[in-house]
């Protein structure tokens, strides 16, 4: 198949699009602002740059290549940045949505066969308040109540994706996303404990965290990008996907797990800006849909994620990347 990947310089993005070049898929990797270290992905990704903010620009890719699956992955995908600018936040998430779909109904114009499915990255984010510990796990029919502007801005790329399956018979998929890390990953609570473990070990600093009392299900990057590709074959168009780990485990576990796989206890201390004004207790979600209709299931333990993470930020430190 051919692929079109937005976003594909982000963890999620990248990881995709080595797993779907080893499938023999034609990969189309656009990024606009990477954000990670590129020199870590496979040399045969060979990104493209690619605004989704620019309709013209998206308009003529889709033209171009015609994929037969675009996944939407572009965003601004930071909660604690939608605090400060939600306008970006909103603008980036609705408006580059849109640009895809729309692109895809002007290739359609000039090519009426042309009918290609898009998987749009979505996030759990959007349950919110939803998410209580006797509501847990949710399923996909769960209220949408997001907490924070990143959350706002998925339940419209989410509801963006219906509406044109619905409107126009675009084989549209949504993936709700739960917390998902990896080798790559910056800024969630994995890669930071993951950076802060190893600056501890080798500079003696302590290792600053957050609230430590919420529970996360946190799913293997690898496991995700397997999810999306299943997806993209047998997911039913216009239907909504969780895609979760099985289980929920306390933020304090997970540093546990990285002293574990450093073999040893290190000094810790509460960062104030690490706390968020509303943080949901716990973030758990149904996956028995996409089970039941791709026949796909987490296989990574977590243990073996942190120890992986952990693994690559020793790398990354010794290469001097701070």
């Amino acid at each position: 198949m051919t692929v079109l990947i937005t976003g594909a310089g982000g963890m999620m993005g990248s990881h995709l699009a080595e797993l779907l070049l080893s499938d023999g898929d034609d990969v189309i990797p656009t990024s606009l602002h990477p954000t990670i270290d590129l020199s870590t992905v496979d040399p045969a990704v060979r990104f493209r740059e690619l605004d989704v903010l620019d309709r013209q620009a998206v308009t003529a890719s889709i033209a171009e290549h015609r994929p037969t699956v675009i996944h939407h992955l572009a965003a601004q995908s930071l909660p604690t940045v939608s605090w400060s600018d939600p306008w970006t936040t909103m603008r980036v998430n609705s408006e580059g949505t849109i640009n895809v779909f729309e692109g895809v109904l002007d290739v359609r114009r000039q090519d009426p066969a042309y009918d290609p499915t898009v998987v749009v990255a979505c996030s759990s984010a959007e349950y919110g308040a939803s998410l209580t510990p006797t509501n847990v796990p949710v399923t996909e029919d769960t209220p949408l109540l997001p907490l924070h502007p990143y959350g706002v801005s998925k339940v419209s790329q989410d509801l963006l994706a219906y509406q044109y399956h619905a409107n126009h018979g675009i084989r549209a998929v949504r993936a709700r996303i739960f917390n998902c890390t990896g080798p790559r990953k910056r800024n969630d609570v994995v890669s930071d404990f993951g950076r802060a473990v190893v600056r501890a070990l080798h500079e003696g600093t302590p290792v600053r965290h957050g609230n430590l009392e919420t529970q996360r299900a946190i799913i293997d990057v690898r496991d995700m990008v397997r999810a999306l590709r299943d997806l993209s074959l047998a997911g039913h168009p216009g239907e909504v996907y969780n895609i979760c780990a099985d289980g929920a485990h306390r933020i304090s576990e997970v540093l546990e797990m990285y002293f574990r796989a450093a073999g040893q206890t290190l000094a810790t201390a509460v960062d104030p800006a690490l706390l968020r004004p509303s943080d949901e207790a716990i973030i758990f979600g149904d996956t028995s849909k996409i089970r039941s209709h791709t026949g796909w299931r987490p296989e990574i333990a977590l243990e073996t994620t942190v120890a992986d993470v952990l693994a690559f930020e020793e790398d990354q430190y010794a290469r001097g990347v701070r």
